[in-house]
């Protein structure tokens, strides 16, 4: 018996179309994931037991392989839940193969069943479009996984056994509306600075040709008022600019209350951020603060206390 689903693997902030294929054969009992799985795919075997268990589908005591290709791209992240679950669903015959051939599937399973967040749904979602594939998500992504495309299918489920029911007919779940997160009200803006004609002059030059900017000038002169206001002059993000900054976001699990708009991200860590959470990376690659900042602005205040900076 066997079952197919596709999922995504993060490269950077490239989503790499993943098969997760499950098969059952006769043997003693034994369950496996193959193809370069990192610690929080290989635990997948217990989250997914225990789901599909809390929905009456124990998995038969057999030989289960799950391979995850192609075998040598790494795979990490717990969002491979969800994808196994469906495959092996479609191995074990409890949903018929052609019901999710035109979907890929993230999601990460709590022990009842529940679909859990994962971070990366936009561009997972942007991942499948690109084949023409329509995306399975937790509901607290679709919103976000709907910006991908008005006629892509999404179908967000906060539960596995609502995911069935879905399938078989027995529930419907509705396509999510693409959101904004709510306006944070108020933001600084140029047009209140009273004075400082010749640093407002310098912000207008550095916004109109994209140019760095460094301010120099004793404690209290408004170096850092004037960098708080310099996004209230920028012009606002394209479509096609919001997309690419939010893709970033969504790694980088900023999105829980929506997409922020098409309002110029402004960025301003502390000097005493180390340099992975400057310029990104670490054992699990995730976006820094510079790639947080892209198309937006970096204020890097107190700029020779920073460590690397001379």
């Amino acid at each position: 018996m066997f079952g197919v689903i596709s999922t995504v693997a993060f490269i950077g902030i490239e989503a790499r179309i993943v098969q997760v294929q499950a098969q059952i054969t006769p043997g003693a009992p034994f369950f496996a994931i193959v193809g370069l799985p990192d610690k929080a795919v290989a635990e997948s075997r217990e989250r997914v037991r225990a789901a599909m268990y809390a929905i009456g589908l124990g998995l038969p005591k057999r030989h289960i392989v799950i391979n995850l290709a192609p075998a040598d791209l790494p795979k990490e992240g717990s969002h491979f839940d969800l994808p196994i679950a469906l495959a092996l669903m479609v191995a074990s015959g409890v949903m018929p193969q052609e019901t999710l051939h035109d979907f890929c599937a993230i999601g990460e399973l709590a022990l009842d069943g529940s679909i859990a967040p994962v971070i990366g749904a936009l561009p997972a979602a942007m991942g499948a479009n690109a084949i023409n594939k329509g995306l399975i998500c937790p509901a607290s992504a679709g919103p976000e996984a709907a910006w991908a495309s008005a006629e892509m299918p999404v179908l967000a489920a906060p539960h596995l056994l609502a995911l069935v029911n879905h399938f078989k007919g027995l529930q419907s779940l509705v396509r999510p509306t693409p959101s904004l997160a709510e306006d944070e009200g108020l933001v600084p803006d140029l047009r209140d600075i009273k004075g400082q004609e010749s640093a407002k002059r310098a912000l207008e030059v550095a916004a109109a040709g994209g140019h760095n900017l460094l301010m120099v000038g004793p404690p209290g002169s408004g170096k850092s008022m004037l960098a708080q206001r310099l996004p209230s002059i920028l012009p606002p993000l394209s479509a096609s600019e919001m997309l690419e900054v939010c893709q970033i976001h969504s790694l980088a699990g900023e999105l829980s209350r929506g997409l922020p708009g098409r309002r110029r991200p402004f960025r301003a860590p502390h000097h005493s951020a180390s340099m992975a959470a400057l310029v990104g990376g670490g054992t699990k690659p995730r976006p820094g603060e510079v790639a947080l900042a892209h198309l937006g602005v970096l204020f890097l205040d107190e700029l020779p206390e920073f460590s690397g900076i001379a």
